[in-house]
């Protein structure tokens, strides 16, 4: 008689055990939620927005579009975007590339160019990005000037997370330059802590 309630007891406590930790798990999926963000290109009636680099290199960008700078000694690079996640967006850093994606695939993490400075996008309002290539003799320098003087498609990939450093995702922005503008559209995101929803 005693085995059986030790049995009975014990797989009670096993059931138990299981819904608290599935309650657990839901409550920090829900708390993560509310902590996501979400960048995407901002639209082209949002105001534009002064940049401004370490160098005191200052670059105008418009709602929805990217400028773009080649000089002698760096190429300046900035993008308007929205975050339309839940949560504020920090910015780690970036990757840029000729041409547009042509497989689902971002370039190594360890790759990515890291941001100088912190930069913040929050919940539900406009931000932007920028990036700098400071070394002429760099293959990338030469690749994305030729791209840029020849108003070729970029792709920028851009690495951001959460305000603790969590729920990181790469997000890909298209830069296609038309009518005398460089034009911004997001495409794809990877989420790298967490297993990809589709």
């Amino acid at each position: 008689m005693l085995a059986v309630a030790t049995f009975a007891s014990t797989r009670s406590a096993n059931r138990s055990a299981r819904i608290a930790d599935r309650v657990a798990r839901t409550a920090e999926r829900s708390l993560l939620a509310g902590q996501r963000p979400l960048l995407v290109n901002s639209r082209l009636a949002d105001p534009k927005q002064n940049v401004q680099f370490s160098e005191g290199k200052l670059l105008t960008v418009r709602g929805g579009e990217a400028t773009l700078e080649v000089g002698d000694d760096a190429i300046y690079m900035a993008l308007a975007a929205r975050n339309v996640g839940t949560g504020l967006a920090v910015l780690h850093g970036w990757y840029v590339q000729d041409g547009l994606p042509t497989s689902r695939s971002h370039p190594p993490v360890e790759e990515f160019t890291t941001q100088i400075r912190d930069i913040y996008l929050p919940p539900g309002d406009i931000g932007f990005w920028q990036g700098a290539l400071r070394d002429p003799a760099a293959e990338v320098f030469k690749t994305v000037a030729t791209a840029i003087e020849t108003t070729q498609p970029l792709t920028v990939n851009i690495l951001y997370g959460d305000f603790e450093g969590g729920q990181r995702v790469i997000s890909q922005f298209a830069l296609r330059y038309e009518e005398q503008r460089w034009l911004v559209s997001s495409g794809r995101h990877f989420q790298l802590d967490r297993p990809e929803p589709r």
